[in-house]
């Protein structure tokens, strides 16, 4: 377990940021790093908590993020611009942001007095439009260039490669996850799940893009988390990427739209629209590896985990 230790957590005000933080502040000195366009951090009960430090900062901003990470044990690497329709707005930010800010984060890592291990978010999306139970090791894929969509995934798996690279090459404890479609309380901005439960709990008409048949694995943050801290804390973590999700939790994008509406007793109803950007039509994680290094299991299935994120919300509302 981490303890006494200072981390140092870009992108910390976001969804599954501030989740972690609740896991770690207890114990541990945090600086969040964030722009705090997406705050997730405002709503938690620690936010006022004296073992965190708030920065707002920019992972582009090379000198002020040097300066907020001297003397940090641990490095965790959120921040990134993500979501399918902030992605397609600005596809060059991304860009700059998934790779310049991820290079600028390692780089500044590597050249700390002693750090313990840096872990950054990949995503699913290196795998492309299909991938069924892929395995770390299967290739990854990139789509036509100029589809906006592909931008967010070229950016983070060269965030991956360079990761790898830094440990390789400078012996930088890195290591890399890859998470599945992560939900639950708290998330901000856009997410498949988030949008249903909120329409759900105001009956209000539930859109779909294109006919539903889309297939996803979802996992629940609380799992995601598990997983980082098991990253953060073995030793046989550092230099390997993980794929991170709930393998049993699979639904077509139509099946979810009715689990929730059937878990949150809802009377919305369900519409479909059309979608102009590419769109995912299969995804789901082989995990043995995290599984059999590093001893992950997802816990929390669908429907307990819409159930919970609805309790969220409703509060809120």
């Amino acid at each position: 377990m981490l303890e006494g230790k200072r981390i140092f957590i870009t992108g910390g005000a976001g969804f599954i940021g501030s989740t972690l933080i609740g896991r770690l502040i207890e114990k541990n000195a945090i600086v969040a790093y964030d722009n705090l366009s997406r705050d997730s951090l405002k709503d938690k009960p620690f936010r006022n908590h004296a073992n965190l430090t708030v920065v707002k900062g920019d992972v582009l901003d090379n000198d002020a993020l040097v300066k907020a990470m001297a003397g940090s044990d641990v490095v965790v690497h959120l921040a990134a611009i993500a979501g399918i329709d902030t992605v397609t707005r600005s596809p060059v930010t991304t860009l700059r942001v998934n790779m310049l800010g991820s290079s600028n984060v390692l780089e500044a890592a590597a050249r700390l007095d002693k750090c313990d291990r840096v872990l950054v978010f990949s995503t699913s999306e290196v795998f492309g439009q299909r991938a069924f139970r892929v395995a770390e090791s299967d290739s990854t894929v990139v789509g036509a260039v100029g589809e906006p969509r592909w931008a967010y995934a070229v950016g983070k798996l060269a965030e991956e490669h360079l990761a790898i690279m830094y440990y390789r090459e400078q012996k930088l404890p890195s290591v890399v996850v890859r998470p599945f479609n992560v939900y639950g309380p708290g998330q901000v901005g856009e997410g498949a799940i988030r949008n249903f439960i909120l329409r759900a709990l105001k009956n209000e008409p539930i859109e779909i893009y294109g006919d539903g048949a889309q297939i996803r694995s979802w996992c629940y943050v609380d799992d995601m988390v598990d997983a980082v801290m098991l990253g953060l804390e073995l030793p046989q973590a550092v230099g390997e990427s993980f794929n991170v999700g709930n393998e049993l939790a699979v639904a077509t994008t139509y099946g979810l739209a009715e689990t929730c509406v059937r878990v949150l007793g809802s009377k919305s109803e369900i519409r479909f629209v059309p979608r102009d950007s590419a769109d995912v039509h299969l995804r789901i994680p082989s995990v043995k590896k995290c599984r059999e290094l590093l001893g992950f299991e997802a816990k929390v299935g669908l429907e307990e985990g819409i159930r919970r994120a609805g309790e969220f919300y409703r509060a809120s509302l």
